[in-house]
């Protein structure tokens, strides 16, 4: 490989720890409620990985914070190609949560790559992204491939690295690619606790344990495993309950209405925020504190995918990490990720961890 062209979303990832489970449509709210670009970071980390790896390649990109900023930080000089139109709203100097960038940006740099012919797409966005960047390799009829630094909220496509390094070092070493999905979902009817997922394409991407899987949605019966930690509760403890089906039928069990894929903190009988931001959940924890989540199907993920308001600070601020799922859902995992963006609270998260699997049983899986 000689080449690669590089495009950031700078916007992905921003509606995440504001409770707005993606960004599409949303950007002015997450503003509103404070939220701060991860993209741009994220993209920097990937390509610093490479650099380390393969600072010879040449690397094409979009201006700005489009790719040209975080190509150049990571030490590589940017082959600047592709460049939006300052009358809609871009600037070049701009702060990338100031930036107006839209998904026709996006394509058209891929469009700018594909003429340079380089030899991979490495992108940094979240499923939306995927989708567009796919679009533009289907629509010229090429076996490009393509990869993904995962900056979005929700990653449902199976072309993104686990990590931004794990993006950089895929990048840098793979020698043949496989066909894999890239998936979307309503982000409108998600917010409303309704996941509809859609095949958009079939790309070739790198292959490398470091590529996530697709993203199942479990199933099975639960309700003994519910009913044990519910049995067990501490009454005296704040519970930040996180997303998904398993740990809902906990806060069924214990009366709670839960937000299938929001995050709900509980107390004594009280739920305190529903649906919570992480600046809602700082806000009300009271000591001592236990975060329970489950595992994301398919993938293994417990922090960083699709529960980024359980941010760094509020697993600094607990006590007690509580992970649960069935054993059929850990069956098909193997072992389990975090992606936290924080470099040094992930790696305190590493090694074996006990998975309570039944009401009575449980099992050891190792995060990597």
């Amino acid at each position: 490989m000689n080449s690669i062209g590089f495009v950031v979303n700078p916007i992905a990832g921003m509606g995440g720890r504001v409770g707005l489970k993606g960004t599409d449509g949303k950007l002015e709210e997450a503003r509103r409620r404070g939220a701060k670009p991860r993209a741009p970071s994220r993209a920097r980390d990937a390509l610093e990985t490479l650099f380390r790896l393969r600072s010879e390649l040449s690397v094409y990109t979009a201006a700005g914070s489009l790719g040209e900023d975080a190509v150049r930080a990571a030490g590589f000089e940017p082959k600047v190609v592709f460049e939006p139109d300052a009358s809609e709203g871009f600037s070049r100097s701009a702060s990338a949560d100031g930036e107006e960038t839209t998904a026709e940006d996006t394509r058209r740099a891929v469009r700018s790559f594909l003429e340079c012919d380089v030899d991979l797409v490495l992108f940094v966005g979240g499923d939306g992204t995927a989708v567009d960047v796919a679009e533009v390799l289907e629509e010229a009829s090429v076996d490009t491939p393509m990869l993904g630094v995962p900056a979005g909220v929700k990653i449902y496509s199976s072309v993104f690295a686990v990590t931004p390094a794990d993006a950089g070092r895929v990048a840098a070493e793979f020698d043949r690619v496989e066909p894999r999905e890239v998936n979307d979902i309503d982000e409108d009817a998600y917010r409303d606790g309704t996941v509809r997922s859609e095949l958009k394409a079939v790309v070739s991407v790198p292959v490398s344990s470091e590529v996530q899987s697709s993203k199942q949605l479990a199933s099975g019966n639960v309700e003994s495993l519910a009913a044990g930690y519910a049995r067990d509760i501490d009454r005296g403890t704040t519970y930040v309950f996180g997303p998904g089906s398993t740990v809902g039928r906990i806060e069924s069990e214990l009366d709670i209405d839960p937000s299938p894929l929001g995050v709900d903190v509980w107390r004594g009988g009280e739920l305190l925020e529903r649906d919570a931001t992480e600046d809602q959940i700082l806000a009300v924890l009271e000591d001592p504190v236990t975060i329970v989540v489950s595992p994301i199907g398919g993938q293994g993920f417990l922090f960083g995918r699709g529960n980024h308001q359980i941010s760094p600070a509020v697993i600094r601020r607990s006590e007690a990490l509580d992970i649960v799922a069935s054993e059929e859902k850990l069956d098909g995992i193997g072992t389990f990720h975090v992606d936290t963006d924080d470099d040094e609270l992930d790696e305190t998260l590493r090694g074996w961890i006990k998975v309570q699997t039944g009401r009575y049983t449980t099992r050891l899986v190792k995060v990597v």
